[in-house]
């Protein structure tokens, strides 16, 4: 039994976070829970009283939310190569626009998924303001290119690279150029390609 062990569902945000397994490298364990009774067992609600997946522990240390695990496992294991470096100016860029994704960008695209209408006098008190502002920045944030922090590939893009995936798959993010082409380079990852294929259904 390896130190890292997920707990997801292939139906949940813990693909995102199983990609992120793959791209580091490192050998881990899944354990894979179903909705109505192994998520909500009180075994799993010891370790996530959400009952929601993922969770993934290392060790006795327990962590949750997706862009936390992200994090977690591109800072623990440095020499992989998916955080940058701690004197590096682009650990801000890192920082900023991974948590501007799990934040205004989570909030604005499930505000438009579900059909509530957030109007203009309360734009000022929601943490993403409106739709289109939030859509506008995360497009600036991918300016620069190939990625988040330039040419480094890291945890970042993954967590991005999956909110742009799934939101053009959805219809939740606009087909923009510069998302559909950033998507493309999220899908031509070894690592991604093998998450998504140990994912898939048995026939």
């Amino acid at each position: 039994m390896s130190a890292l062990t997920l707990y997801t569902n292939p139906q949940s945000r813990g693909l995102i976070a199983h990609w992120m397994l793959e791209e580091l490298g490192e050998p881990y364990d899944i354990v894979t829970l179903d909705y109505e009774s192994s998520m909500q067992a009180p075994e799993y609600l010891a370790i996530n009283p959400m009952g929601k997946v993922p969770a993934l522990k290392h060790g006795d240390t327990v962590i949750t939310e997706t862009a936390a695990i992200c994090t977690y496992l591109a800072a623990r294991f440095p020499e992989k190569g998916l955080i940058p470096a701690v004197d590096d100016p682009a650990l801000g860029t890192f920082y900023r626009w991974l948590f501007f994704a799990a934040g205004p960008v989570e909030q604005a695209i499930t505000v438009k998924s579900q059909g509530w209408n957030v109007k203009p006098e309360q734009e000022m008190t929601v943490g993403f303001g409106n739709y289109t502002m939030t859509i506008d920045a995360l497009e600036t944030a991918l300016q620069p290119g190939p990625f988040i922090c330039g040419e480094q590939f890291t945890a970042a893009d993954v967590y991005v690279g999956a909110q742009i995936r799934w939101g053009l798959m959805f219809g939740t993010i606009d087909k923009r150029p510069l998302f559909e082409a950033y998507a493309e380079r999220m899908s031509a990852r070894p690592a991604l390609q093998r998450s998504e294929q140990m994912n898939q259904p048995d026939p």
